[in-house]
């Protein structure tokens, strides 16, 4: 299983400090890019990723959480990093198409609230889908109980394409999710908030 390692949850304040320590703890850092509107958080800025994109041993996965993502494009994504973005956000299916030719990675996410049909006009252009688990934005909230089902339902349409689960990731709902179809996890607190983090990887990295 695939760990993406989600720093919202890391130690803000020594953040160069935490991507030198995860090392290849982790497979990807991800990065959550919200703009107050899609999500009402306000997540991370360019220049914060650019300070640390040195420190990091594994490539960034950005997770555009904003109504208007074409222009973040080309100011987050490097060639083998991973951007996805989000089905209801604006003009989806030409980000997309950018993203292949910048020679990243191209994701598509969906809401927890949005029918999985909004999603099949745009797997083809994509080579992973995000599912979310929880309110896109806010943290700490529990699995709802929809989310493997959806999983399930997309794997089984789609079983070649990567499929990212992301919110309310714990360790009694890893091995759910896993269960399901995910082949990788957004882990926050789970990761970052324990002081064996080599132990977690190895647990997640092994189902």
């Amino acid at each position: 299983m695939i760990l993406d390692a989600s720093l919202w949850s890391a130690d803000l304040g020594a953040l160069r400090t935490e991507v030198a320590a995860i090392g290849t703890l982790a497979d990807s850092l991800h990065v959550d890019v919200a703009d107050g509107h899609f999500a009402d958080s306000l997540l991370f800025f360019p220049d914060l990723i650019e300070s640390i994109r040195d420190a990091a041993a594994v490539p960034f996965h950005f997770h555009l959480m904003v109504e208007w993502p074409m222009p973040f494009l080309k100011v987050f994504g490097r060639p083998g990093d991973r951007v996805t973005v989000h089905a209801e956000a604006r003009h989806p299916a030409e980000c997309l198409i950018i993203l292949r030719g910048m020679g990243c990675g191209c994701g598509i996410a969906l809401k927890l609230e949005s029918r999985l049909e909004k999603l099949d006009p745009l797997l083809p252009l994509a080579d992973s889908v995000l599912l979310l688990g929880t309110k896109v934005g806010v943290k700490g909230q529990g699995l709802d109980p929809s989310s493997c089902d959806r999983i399930r339902a997309v794997k089984q349409q789609h079983p070649g394409l990567p499929l990212y689960a992301d919110g309310g990731i714990r360790r009694e709902t890893v091995p759910l999710l896993r269960e399901a179809g995910a082949d990788a996890v957004v882990p926050g607190s789970l990761f970052f908030g324990n002081s064996d983090r080599a132990s977690v990887s190895d647990w997640i990295r092994s189902l």
